[in-house]
């Protein structure tokens, strides 16, 4: 028998990244190549980029570095969001053979013969108008969780974001695929799923290849509900404005959804985000929160800020530090601004010098800490459930309730990927919480 080739993955970004390199990586196991880690001396490595970060740009180099030392002979090809932005920038890399876009990434097994080094990458990128059909992905890496892809591009024009262009129009797996794909995930005994994309909140955009649509993210929300064997449902990240008060009602009710809802502010000012072109004003997320608040007081409730936009002075960031600092929120996901080319806010006027951008960052990050202590601590006392990993910690295993707070007790390997009724007790030095458990002797 003919040795089979091994392949290695590299992920950069976001889950949505995640739930790709899964699909990817199935195609090749189709293709008949076996999966490796990236740790591991492989035949081909694929590397799935990101845009959004700064970081993701260096450490792309990185990992190519680190693919050639493990054998100089590999053939590596880039794939993702930064392959699309910067084909050309990624294929001067050295050691790098292939660069494909944001169409070609799902057919990358069409574009490699005999894994023999090229002398330069090669790109295949399309024009970022040809993306528009959709790939359902999902991500099955860790034993407890999946990450299921609903939707993919955006159509709306943040000034700081390049989405848009490193992954095309909104658009949306169809209704049916996706209850599939859930389905397919519970058989294999794996108990939450996390609902992915770009703009989720958009789903049914481009169900039929084009803006026409049959179902709404309500509508999905309500259809996943009805899919027998998952236990537990999140929502990722969904945009304020299209977070409608029905479907926040119907998670309050749902038998699988979870009260935990990440949403995107990125400024407290209305001023800023006007600049930045986000479709509402901060009246909009304050009726969001009031709403969820009001049908879920448990909810964990977490936010997307970006300090440091151009034009941000001193008295716009602490109109966002109050903002959040006076709401009921639970935790902070702070982002830095850095310019992106070919964006609006690229060439505003108005920089904020980096230094200020991260003692802005500093201080939300210091909110954070106490927001989400503040939470914890108004969660002890209660039952809860809770969904444990597999990974032993310190002689511990950690594990998410519900409404997404961490939980610890001491290792014991046949909780991996249990749910367990539990009372929360107390607030651990190290931030994470103790429990009783309710329905067990352990």
């Amino acid at each position: 028998m003919e040795n089979r080739k091994k392949v290695a993955f590299y992920t950069l970004g976001c889950k949505l990244n995640f739930s790709e390199t899964s699909t990817i990586a199935r195609n090749f196991q189709d293709e008949g190549f076996d999966r490796v880690d990236f740790e591991e001396v492989a035949d081909m490595y694929v590397i799935n980029t990101c845009s959004v970060t700064e970081n993701a740009d260096k450490q792309f180099k990185q990992i190519v570095k680190k693919a050639m030392k493990l054998n100089d002979k590999a053939f590596v090809a880039a794939v993702g969001c930064y392959a699309q932005l910067k084909p050309e920038e990624l294929a001067a890399v050295d050691g790098v053979d292939l660069v494909l876009g944001a169409t070609e990434k799902f057919k990358i097994t069409d574009y490699i013969n005999d894994l023999s080094k090229n002398d330069m990458g090669e790109v295949h990128s399309c024009e970022i108008e040809e993306a528009d059909f959709y790939v359902g992905s999902y991500s099955i890496g860790d034993r407890t969780r999946a990450f299921l892809k609903v939707q993919d591009g955006c159509d709306y024009k943040c000034t700081y974001c390049t989405i848009p262009l490193a992954r095309g129009i909104s658009r949306s797996d169809d209704l049916q695929n996706v209850l599939k794909n859930a389905s397919d995930i519970s058989k294999q005994g794996i108990k939450e799923i996390v609902l992915t994309g770009v703009n989720i909140g958009d789903y049914g955009k481009g169900e039929f290849g084009n803006k026409k649509h049959e179902h709404t993210f309500l509508d999905l929300v309500k259809a996943l509900d009805e899919v027998e064997g998952i236990e537990r449902l999140r929502i990722s990240s969904i945009e304020p404005n299209l977070l409608k008060n029905e479907t926040i009602d119907f998670v309050s009710k749902s038998r699988t959804f979870v009260p935990h809802f990440h949403i995107p502010l990125q400024s407290g000012s209305n001023e800023i985000l006007g600049k930045m072109k986000r479709r509402y004003q901060r009246e909009v997320y304050t009726d969001r929160v009031a709403n969820i608040r009001q049908v879920m007081p448990h909810a964990c409730i977490g936010v997307d800020v970006i300090v440091g936009f151009p034009g941000e002075t001193d008295e716009h960031f602490l109109e966002t530090y109050n903002f959040l600092n006076e709401m009921d929120i639970s935790y902070l996901h702070v982002f830095t601004y850095s310019e992106r080319d070919n964006t609006e806010a690229a060439i505003m006027e108005g920089v904020v010098p980096m230094n200020v951008r991260n003692k802005r960052s500093k201080m939300l990050r210091g909110l954070s800490v106490k927001k989400r202590r503040a939470f914890y601590e108004s969660q002890l006392g209660t039952n809860r459930t809770v969904l444990f990993e597999s990974e032993n910690k310190e002689g511990y295993i950690h594990g998410f309730t519900e409404n997404y707070v961490k939980v610890k007790t001491p290792w014991n390997p046949e909780l991996i990927n249990t749910l367990h009724e539990i009372n929360l007790t107390k607030i651990d030095e190290d931030g994470s919480v103790r429990m009783e458990f309710l329905n067990i002797e352990v």
